[in-house]
């Protein structure tokens, strides 16, 4: 067996942004952005063929990517060995639990596996490969309402009232941060088993610390260090949205922020929908924003910063690199309340312009 399987991770940064199409309204200088992604470090995970799986009997492969994480416990013993031939094994036991009768499974249900000594192994075949080349999914069967959108990942023990060991947390910490990064997957969308259907799974005491899991992955998607100081998100259903009658909303793509976003269609005047953020202090804050991409969505929208400085116009093509945050610089940003992104209407281009998220953070 090899030690590890081939990475084949993503650039950081995905592609960069058009730019450069007709002066937007707002004023200010007219700047471009790439799409970004913090910088993390794709963990050490076996792949079925390394520990040893039998062969599916037919999979379900779905071109959606995931949207969501939903953490499980494996239900068994507490006390079992912490090595990697110890890892191997459960995960072949889970999936001859799985695969044969009663349950007559295609594959192991769920999508990766963490052992109690910390190894991470692909669980359901082809996982691996959607993930690290964060395009599409298989579809899982660990979690009813969760399969087709959701990556599961069993984690091993009862954690019912014990917390999992150092080696397994620090595991999960950093391979949900991998699979957020790969799939452009918010921290915020992290669940237990029970979110999904009735269920003790996965145990009340981990349950319990999904909200640090989330705080953890956070961090090291905001580059691995502690959060930010100040840092808060704006939704299009937050008190600090506004937006003319002309601003409807939709449900349509899966890789929107939330329940939904807001869209219009170009104008021959700004009409913004606006996103207003009390910040704390006069300072420098990076300031990003989340859009669903769709095929046929604007290529030129301008996203106006109201910088302390005056207005600054960040053209982004929607049409692309969306369904995760975007990066529309650091700029100076005066104390208060106020708007400090707008998106115009007011666009040389065809296709919906998109409003659904800002979040602006302590540079």
């Amino acid at each position: 067996m090899s030690t590890s399987p081939r990475i084949s991770r993503r650039n950081a940064i995905r592609g960069a942004v058009l730019v450069g199409v007709g002066a937007a309204a707002g004023g200010g200088a007219l700047l471009t952005t790439n799409v970004a992604q913090a910088d993390v470090a794709r963990p050490t995970i076996a792949g079925t063929a390394e520990w040893g799986a039998r062969a599916p009997r037919g999979l379900t492969q779905l071109p959606n990517n995931a949207n969501k994480i939903v953490i499980h416990h494996t239900a068994s013993s507490n006390t079992t060995g912490t090595t990697q031939q110890d890892a191997y094994n459960l995960a072949y036991q889970i999936q001859g639990w799985h695969m044969d009768p009663p349950r007559n499974w295609a594959d192991s249900g769920q999508h990766f596996t963490i052992s109690r000594g910390g190894y991470i192994m692909e669980g359901r075949h082809t996982s691996l490969q959607h993930l690290d080349d964060g395009n599409g999914m298989v579809q899982g069967a660990h979690a009813p309402g969760a399969n087709t959108d959701g990556i599961g990942i069993e984690n091993e023990g009862t954690f019912t009232s014990i917390l999992p060991p150092d080696e397994l947390w620090n595991s999960m910490v950093d391979f949900c941060a991998y699979v957020c990064v790969q799939y452009g997957i918010p921290a915020t969308e992290i669940y237990g088993h029970r979110d999904f259907v009735a269920t003790a799974c996965p145990g009340d005491a981990l349950y319990a610390k999904l909200p640090q899991l989330r705080e953890e992955v956070q961090a090291k998607l905001d580059g691995g260090g502690d959060p930010p100081g100040f840092s808060v998100i704006v939704d299009n259903t937050s008190e600090g949205f506004t937006a003319g009658a002309a601003w409807a909303t939709s449900t349509y793509s899966d890789n929107k922020h939330g329940a939904d976003y807001k869209f219009a269609d170009p104008a021959d005047e700004p009409d913004e929908a606006k996103f207003a953020v009390e910040i704390p202090a006069d300072g420098e804050y990076k300031v990003e924003t989340w859009y669903p991409s769709v095929a046929g969505y604007n290529t030129a929208t301008p996203f106006i910063v109201y910088a302390a400085s005056g207005a600054e116009t960040v053209v982004l093509n929607q049409a692309t690199g969306g369904g995760r945050w975007v990066d529309l610089g650091t700029h100076t940003l005066t104390a208060g309340t106020h708007d400090v992104v707008g998106v115009s209407r007011q666009t040389g281009e065809a296709g919906y312009v998109i409003a659904d998220a800002v979040r602006v953070s302590e540079a």
